[in-house]
């Protein structure tokens, strides 16, 4: 536990969702007091089930794209609310663009009335599809407003500006994740990302499904250690944007071969076409993290995808 966390109260927006319960649980392990808000648009009851008779947790079901009431002093606001994979913001657009600019608005609202920290998770997407690789925080991205994935990348991205001017404007204590492909136990089955997607088709003895030539790149980072980064910046003043995610780069190709051999499988590819606006190259830079957090992840890709494999076994 952290002494200087104990009893502090966090409410987080997006709670039931994948990386948002994982937070719950490890902050309730630290000592603190958590809230957890979500209208369960894609997050999960069964994820935050173990908590509810929890006296250091409380469940609050909302729409963070409305005004947010809590009677409760609170230390953090964490906005991790959000459909997140292009299954989700393609289904719901509208929700997704309300999430990132309303939900946010509300949540630092909240935040600034209860003189707490604030602290919003971005994306990777930001970036777009990257003209400058590996992806520091200094790059301002490429992005395709007009896009099908416009709905997500402009969310955030909008987010982050309400961020900085609330900070700039009101002198708020204002913190931005920028997470990348991030994997592990709780995520969808038919999340429609590549990780859950492909243990899905390989579990279950079906081609495994490539879009493009399977060369673009992505970096996947086991959602342990992306909680630890969380944790970490929680305890950091600082305002600028600070990556998490593995630094270790693989082809979707690549990944098709770790996961035939972790599964013991022997499944064919099977190629479509690139979906639109799909980046070609996904790296972080996390020399800020490393600098500012003495952060890094520790779980390599064979190891933590046997983890969440063996989990997605045991859901079946």
């Amino acid at each position: 536990m952290s002494k200087g966390m104990l009893k502090k109260t966090v409410l987080i927006t997006g709670g039931a969702g994948f990386i948002g319960s994982h937070l719950c649980d490890r902050l309730i392990s630290e000592g603190l007091k958590v809230i957890c808000l979500d209208n369960f648009i894609t997050g999960n009851l069964k994820n935050i089930e173990h908590l509810l008779k929890n006296k250091n947790f409380r469940l609050m079901q909302h729409n963070v794209s409305k005004y947010i009431k809590v009677k409760e002093r609170l230390d953090f606001v964490l906005h991790f609310a959000s459909p997140a994979s292009p299954e989700d913001y393609l289904k719901f657009p509208i929700q997704t663009l309300k999430t990132g600019s309303l939900g946010t608005h509300n949540s630092l609202g909240l935040a600034k009335e209860k003189k707490a920290v604030f602290m919003l998770a971005s994306t990777s997407e930001v970036y777009g599809d990257p003209l400058v690789h590996p992806q520091p925080e200094s790059y301002w991205g490429n992005v395709n407003t007009l896009g099908v994935r416009g709905c997500y990348d402009e969310a955030k991205r909008f987010a982050e500006s309400l961020a900085m001017a609330y900070h700039r404007v009101h002198k708020m204590d204002t913190r931005i994740i920028r997470i990348f492909n991030t994997y592990g136990a709780r995520m969808r089955i038919n999340d429609g990302r590549v990780v859950p997607n492909f243990i899905n088709q390989a579990l279950h003895k079906k081609p495994l499904t490539v879009y493009g030539k399977g060369r673009q790149t992505r970096s996947f980072c086991y959602v342990s250690d992306l909680i630890d980064g969380i944790f970490r910046l929680m305890r950091v003043k600082f305002s600028q944007p600070v990556n998490l995610g593995n630094p270790y780069e693989f082809t979707i190709l690549e990944l098709v071969q770790i996961i035939n051999q972790i599964t013991g499988a022997k499944n064919k590819v099977v190629f479509k076409p690139l979906p639109e606006d799909d980046p070609r190259q996904r790296q972080p830079d996390i020399s800020r993290a490393r600098k500012l957090l003495k952060w890094e992840p520790k779980i390599q890709l064979k190891i933590g995808l046997k983890l969440t494999i063996d989990w997605f076994r045991r859901q079946a």
